[in-house]
């Protein structure tokens, strides 16, 4: 890591994602957007102004794909690398299958955090599934994070039930609602949205409710135009002209390419069949259909599958066996070569998409001097615009694709015109070095609205005396229903925790204001405990040092505007504040009736609207607490666990409600007593959260003997 310059932690999760030889096309998930974060990560690393860029993904230990997915740490070049670390299932699962698993990335980062010579100074995500990760690692550190989505949920949910598919089919394939709710959540909190095109913000992310337009900036992607250059010899490479002359019946004749993945959305069927409905087209040009790397259609996954075979069932109808090159598999490093062969060819690259966000293919072949047809689905409109290289259509007309590369082919002068275009619009617009200018202007002053070094090193301070230092494990529970309800078993539990001695650190986690939690634990003859969290994670006092820990306060005020936000929910049906003495001030609390509530959402919506922001917290179908953005009992518990060095699978914690729901999630070891709140029943089937057959205290002392049977935690016989 360079001394100077900012620290820049891009996310992106799902997908295989490795530097060498990228296995783009492999699946649906291992696509334009590894290829994109892979560049960024690349070019930003080579700006003067940036220290070091981390790559953060997900470690794969799967004998299905390369071992080089289970290597932990691996160098993108100077300043650059990617960081793998392990979380869900060990093999490789689709996108779909990782939204319970999630909060698992987070605490191990924070883990992983730790040892880093620095925190990262800026979080980038790519896709829903990363930003609620940057989001949860941005709230906890006070670091801000800049997203990109790619693809947007509602955009495509609507895409396919125009398509024809069912509602119910579609939400089990792919999970919209969750997605959409995760995508709502980190729109409210980003501090800017990366887009590539002016479309892209007005047709997709403006059909999200959290959206805020003034935080979103345009900045297109970038090419590598040391790998995509024009051919240097009317000659093309022998090996590749071979690999798809073996389909053609006349090789000789223009080249019309496409690149995309076997996905309904690339819409290669549409291409397919457009081509074989047009004679005229099919006498005067051949087609190169690069979709994807595959060994066996029959292992493919279903949509690959589906493509496929519809694909050859389609070339059989039309009989363009000689007329289609379709080869099965290609290396990453034969990609460029498709397009100088295409343009040495004097052919095309055809975009036939229905939905494209942007379309870098059509700037790796403006680069490679290959001029385009598109159809006008979204940013390739822009990249045609600015780089004037080719024609766009209507991709819902019948035969208008067809037509347009007829048309595209017929004039020569037009033809080479457009290739010096194209080569002109990637160097002045579309190059890394454009891209990176343009992202760090963004990035530099987001820092600056936003730094808080100063608080996490705060933040990170240790004390003397504290328990934490020696700890081999901490137990944390929420008070009321939890710890206390059972003074039978609560005696049996506190004498265990006092024959722990200095292995143990021991707190509670309560809704209550510290002086009522004292009072209540007093009341009960509990000993004060190693920490309090109070007011459900808005401030964290120590017993060692009688006080409270002054940098989470701060940490947590950043944007609460408290009376601003009674007003703007003072006429909510449903709410009524509750008593003065149930106040604090970084919570509010409301009693609920739950028939005239509306839905969170359209509360967060209303928050929103008002330029605040806030953590809805809803328990036992009663009660409302309105906090801080960034404060909760599970970021409470987390920020101890980073504060102090104390892995948080060393964590035990335990609750009955709402509001103990984000402290059980995650490589904490969490408890949930036999007398929970029904709203917790949905954790059920977690693998780290024991439902306990007893209530109260009794449930804690169960699931601590369950988890000490299972892990190793350090701590005397079971309770």
């Amino acid at each position: 890591m360079k001394e100077h310059g900012i620290y820049i932690l891009m996310i992106s999760v799902h997908g295989l994602i490795r530097g060498v030889d990228p296995e783009l096309g492999r699946d649906p998930d291992t696509g334009g957007q590894v290829l994109y974060v892979l560049e960024l990560v690349r070019a930003l690393a080579e700006h003067p102004d940036v220290a070091q860029v981390d790559l953060l993904t997900r470690l794969v230990e799967d004998p299905a794909v390369p071992a080089d997915y289970a290597v932990p740490e691996e160098p993108l070049g100077p300043h650059a690398r990617i960081l793998r670390l392990p979380f869900g299932p060990r093999r490789y699962i689709r996108k779909e299958m990782l939204w319970d698993h999630l909060d698992h990335l987070v605490d191990r980062f924070l883990v992983f955090a730790r040892g880093l010579p620095r925190l990262p100074d800026l979080l980038h995500s790519h896709y829903a599934d990363a930003g609620l990760v940057a989001l949860r690692i941005s709230s906890l550190l006070g670091v801000p994070f800049i997203h990109t989505g790619h693809s947007l949920g509602r955009s495509k949910r609507e895409r396919l039930v125009q398509a024809g598919g069912r509602e119910a089919h579609l939400e089990r394939a792919f999970h919209f609602e969750r997605r959409i709710r995760a995508e709502e959540e980190v729109l409210r909190h980003a501090a800017r949205i990366v887009a590539s095109t002016r479309q892209e913000i007005t047709g997709q992310y403006g059909l999200y409710a959290q959206f805020h337009p003034a935080r979103a900036v345009v900045i297109p992607p970038g090419t590598d135009t040391r790998r995509f250059t024009p051919p240097r010899s009317r000659r093309p490479d022998p090996a590749l002209a071979t690999k798809v002359d073996r389909f053609l019946a006349r090789p000789r004749l223009p080249l019309l390419l496409s690149i995309a993945r076997p996905v309904p959305a690339k819409n290669v069927l549409g291409l397919v069949r457009a081509f074989g409905e047009d004679a005229e087209l099919r006498a005067r040009a051949n087609l190169l259909l690069v979709a994807g790397s595959h060994e066996d259609i029959r292992e493919m996954d279903e949509d690959g599958r589906r493509t496929w075979e519809e694909l050859l069932m389609t070339l059989d109808r039309f009989d363009l066996f000689g007329s289609v090159a379709f080869p099965r598999a290609h290396r990453p490093e034969e990609v460029p070569a498709f397009y100088q062969l295409a343009a040495q060819r004097r052919g095309l690259y055809v975009n036939p998409s229905v939905a494209e966000n942007f379309g870098l293919t059509l700037l790796e072949a403006a680069a490679t001097g290959l001029p385009v047809v598109t159809t006008d689905s979204g940013g390739p409109r822009d990249i045609v615009a600015n780089c004037r290289n080719g024609l766009v259509v209507d991709g819902e007309a019948p035969g208008a694709l067809a037509a347009g590369i007829r048309a595209a082919l017929a004039d020569p002068v037009r033809w080479a015109g457009w290739v010096r275009n194209g080569l002109r619009g990637v160097r002045d617009i579309y190059s890394w070095g454009a891209h990176v200018a343009r992202y760090m202007k963004v990035a530099l002053r987001v820092l600056r609205r936003g730094r808080k070094a100063l608080r996490r090193e705060r933040a990170l301070a240790g004390t003397a005396g504290s328990p934490f230092l020696h700890a081999r494990a901490v137990l944390i529970c929420d008070l009321d229903g939890t710890l206390l309800g059972e003074p039978e078993s609560l005696a049996a539990l506190l004498a265990w925790i006092g024959d722990q001695g200095g292995a143990l650190a021991f707190g509670v986690a309560t809704g209550r204001k510290l002086e009522s939690a004292l009072w209540a634990l007093k009341a009960w003859g509990v000993p004060r405990p190693d920490v309090i969290i109070s007011g459900i994670g808005t401030a964290i006092n120590y017993t060692f040092s009688g006080g409270p820990d002054l940098a989470w306060e701060d940490h947590i005020r950043h944007g609460w505007r408290r009376d601003a936000l009674v007003q703007a929910l003072r006429d909510v049906p449903g709410l009524r504040l509750q008593h003065l003495r149930r106040q604090g001030p970084c919570k509010l609390s409301y009693q609920v009736k739950p028939a005239r509530l509306p839905a969170l959402e359209a509360l967060q919506a209303l928050i929103h609207q008002a330029g605040l922001r806030a953590n809805l917290v809803y328990s036992r179908s009663r009660h409302l607490d309105v906090l801080p953005h960034r404060a909760s009992k599970g970021q409470a518990v987390r920020y101890l666990a980073f504060k102090w060095g104390i892995p948080l699978d060393r964590f035990l914690v335990a609750g009955d409600s709402g509001n103990d729901r984000d402290m059980l999630l995650g490589d904490m070891l969490g408890i949930v007593v036999s007398n929970h709140s029904p709203e917790l029943g949905a954790l059920r089937g977690r693998s780290r959260i024991y439902f306990a057959n007893r209530p109260c205290a009794a449930g804690v002392m169960e699931g601590i003997r369950h988890y000490n049977l299972r892990y190793p935690l350090g701590l005397d016989g079971p309770p």
